[in-house]
């Protein structure tokens, strides 16, 4: 058995004793959304068209992170429609960035790979860096709609004849929390992918302007910088769409 199968293999077993049936189903979901990442590469190698692939399979990611990993139905319906509508608006701004930032194709570090081949693959580096960018965010915004709407979800259970201004006060507070949560989640990430390249710049000597215009820094800080505002919009909306959604079932 290799390294990859007994860890995967202990994470099946950790989610299972931990999650019970949501673990099974949150364990089937990384399988899922893994597999669809591998089929993504593959129809664009394949010459598929690439923003006709992102299409497609934006809701599919959503859908399996979302209603996959939690297990009210009612959470997952508003956590999806928070996460598409927000998702729309992200991949609108990182279409319009990427196309003055200009960090698609390689680096200045990829060079010496790169010697004697040829760059003229076929396809699109633009239309790539914002497929990876769209998707870098997905996970993101769908961890924080969850969010928002199991807290909101589990306090109307608790009172349900809180009002609707309650709900709201406490989506803030509840927002509040899981905004500072997830954006150190997306800093420990980044700091940590990206260490081997920070050791690089300290050891060649790169000046702060150097770094900042690096073009392989530049698109990842984008990310997180994507991924902070899918955040930022993600929680006030999913409290508002879900304290509507509990005020109108209310009515009836």
């Amino acid at each position: 058995m290799s390294t990859l199968s007994a860890l995967l293999l202990l994470l099946f077993v950790l989610m299972l004793l931990v999650g019970g049936k949501t673990g099974f189903k949150s364990y089937l979901s990384v399988i899922i959304n893994a597999s669809l990442i591998i089929l993504v590469a593959l129809l664009i190698s394949w010459g598929a068209n690439i923003i006709g692939v992102a299409l497609i399979f934006i809701p599919l990611k959503l859908l399996t992170i979302i209603f996959l990993g939690t297990h009210d139905y009612v959470v997952a319906k508003n956590s999806f429609l928070s996460a598409l509508v927000v998702s729309l608006i992200v991949i609108l701004l990182i279409i319009a960035i990427q196309f003055f930032a200009q960090t698609a194709g390689f680096g200045d570090q990829a060079g010496e790979e790169l010697v004697g081949l040829s760059l003229q693959a076929g396809i699109s580096f633009p239309q790539i860096s914002i497929v990876v960018a769209i998707f870098s965010t997905l996970g993101a915004i769908a961890e924080a709609s969850v969010a928002m709407s199991a807290g909101l979800l589990e306090l109307k259970h608790h009172d349900p004849q809180i009002s609707r201004d309650q709900l709201l006060k406490h989506g803030n507070l509840i927002g509040s929390d899981i905004l500072g949560t997830a954006m150190n989640t997306i800093l420990f990430g980044f700091f940590g992918s990206f260490l081997p390249l920070f050791i690089w710049y300290m050891r060649l000597h790169y000046s702060l302007f150097e770094v900042l215009n690096d073009k392989l820094f530049v698109g990842e800080c984008l990310i997180i910088v994507y991924s902070f505002i899918g955040i930022l919009l993600t929680i006030p909306f999913t409290t508002v769409l879900l304290t509507n959604s509990l005020s109108k079932e209310n009515k009836k």
